[in-house]
């Protein structure tokens, strides 16, 4: 069969077509990279710990494939401010704000602490303090809270009173912020607070990583158990984003690195939460009127 040669119009016209048919491809090629998860992290107990947020950004990104984030900040409010504007994806909370953001969250994962995904509030007091057996007896004395929209550290004490029919705003000589846990447990430590209420999971925790700091405290209460503090997704992430972010968080305890990052955490991994977990602190939070 003889073909005839193309004109020059008709190369033109089949260099157009080529160009028309490789630009997606090109388009994709060219494309700037994916945007990373942008995940809030609040001042727990590793809001210090650089080193293992970044082993575990490293081992996110690489489950991923996807660059990873973490933003601190340094007290609960900046964290909620974030998810307000939508500056983050996801975040790891206190009950507290979690409850007070409502729908602009839907809750992703819980941590498996001591085998449930539960927490308690611990007074505590010096170690020296040997006569406190509950906060009714430290009326008139200097109070450390940890966070004004802690569970553990602001709402469950300042309930206690209120359950007591004590007035929590007067009860107290003095009261301050230490906005963290771990400061809390410092201030009573160094003799700067007389008692304090906080998280039993960074209390146990410190308790290994620095048993002289903690020995210098004494738990005078616990609390009942509450949903641990989850971890959430902004209400506009996409559901592929919600369950990939998910099922490799709940995949953690199941290969080596994963497990060694837990370890580190002190937590068992992590787990589907649910609604109810939080009904304790509904109920303190409505009763409070803060909610």
């Amino acid at each position: 069969m003889h073909l005839m040669p193309l004109t020059k119009r008709a190369i033109a016209a089949l260099l157009l077509v080529l160009a028309a048919l490789l630009a997606p491809i090109a388009e994709a090629s060219a494309s700037e990279p994916l945007r990373p998860y942008r995940v809030g992290m609040t001042p727990a107990f590793l809001h210090n710990q650089h080193s293992m947020l970044a082993e575990w950004k490293i081992y996110l990104e690489r489950k991923l494939q996807r660059p990873v984030v973490f933003i601190q900040r340094d007290s609960y409010r900046e964290t909620m401010d974030l998810i307000d504007k939508g500056s983050l994806d996801f975040a790891w909370l206190c009950d507290y704000p979690y409850l007070a953001l409502g729908k602009a969250v839907r809750l992703l994962a819980v941590a498996s602490y001591q085998q449930k995904p539960l927490y308690r509030s611990y007074l505590i007091v010096p170690d020296k303090d040997t006569q406190t057996k509950s906060i009714l007896d430290l009326k008139g004395k200097v109070f450390a809270y940890a966070d004004p929209h802690s569970n553990t550290g602001y709402v469950v004490p300042r309930h206690a009173l209120i359950a007591a029919g004590q007035d929590a705003g007067s009860y107290f000589q003095k009261t301050f912020f230490t906005w963290s846990h771990a400061k809390a447990i410092q201030a009573v430590a160094s003799g700067l607070a007389e008692g304090a209420a906080v998280d039993s999971y960074v209390w146990d925790s410190l308790q290994k990583v620095d048993p002289k700091l903690v020995a210098r405290t004494r738990i005078v209460w616990k609390s009942e158990e509450f949903g641990f503090p989850p971890i959430v997704a902004y209400h506009r992430v996409s559901q592929k984003d919600f369950d990939t972010f998910q099922q490799v968080l709940f995949g953690m305890h199941e290969d080596p690195a994963g497990r060694a990052l837990l370890d580190k955490l002190n937590l068992d991994g992590f787990v589907a939460g649910e609604q109810r977990l939080y009904d304790g602190v509904v109920r303190m939070m409505r009763e409070l009127g803060e909610l």
